[in-house]
């Protein structure tokens, strides 16, 4: 199908661009978020007609999205989420908790504004892109942790990842260079005793 972009799309081209694209793709994304018309002699004598104003209102919201950009670029939000002992999350973090925290943050935005390349399923920092405007992204620091403390470790750099088997073996190491040392001690001691015998 052909479409004429209202907008600047992602991968796809700038405004006023004519463009093929898959039928499914303009009937359930591209029309009804109103980034597109079809590519119909009428529709782009419509948009000529309106180029002007769409510009000017495409520039307004840029504006806008630059400012936000500024304040909220290189922030970090916290999700807190129940984990196991080697970090891994009982389901994952999606789009609405991100969208979610940042409102509480102060930055009002919608989960269809933040991209997540691959699933947060693990306790940590995280970079996440949100889409401020079609030509305007920031990036975010979500810091997911299982308590308000845990996510004050991280912050501070504190990698709260290693797995309890981790621990279990240095602390099985610890004990084991503590018995080795206290053996020759013994053996020492034991053979002193049949020196003296």
């Amino acid at each position: 199908m052909q479409v004429v972009l209202l907008e600047r799309v992602e991968k796809l081209g700038q405004m006023g661009d004519v463009v093929k694209v898959k039928d499914g793709f303009a009937r359930n994304f591209l029309l009804p978020r109103k980034k597109a018309l079809r590519a119909t002699k009428a529709n782009i004598e419509r948009f000529e007609g309106q180029r002007a104003q769409l510009e000017a209102r495409n520039l307004e919201l840029k504006k806008e999205a630059e400012q936000v950009h500024a304040k909220v670029n290189g922030q970090s939000f916290v999700v807190l989420r129940q984990a196991g002992e080697t970090g891994i999350l009982y389901g994952s973090v999606a789009t609405r908790d991100i969208a979610s925290a940042m409102t509480e943050g102060g930055f009002s935005t919608s989960r269809n504004q933040v991209v997540l390349d691959k699933p947060i399923k693990t306790i940590g920092l995280h970079d996440v892109r949100v889409v401020l405007h079609p030509e305007v992204s920031a990036t975010i620091s979500i810091n997911v942790a299982r308590t308000a403390e845990e996510a004050e470790r991280q912050a501070a750099g504190e990698d709260l990842t290693q797995t309890r088997d981790e621990e279990e073996e240095a602390h099985e190491a610890a004990e084991f260079f503590e018995s080795e040392e206290l053996a020759p001690q013994d053996e020492d001691e034991a053979s002193e005793e049949e020196a003296k015998d």
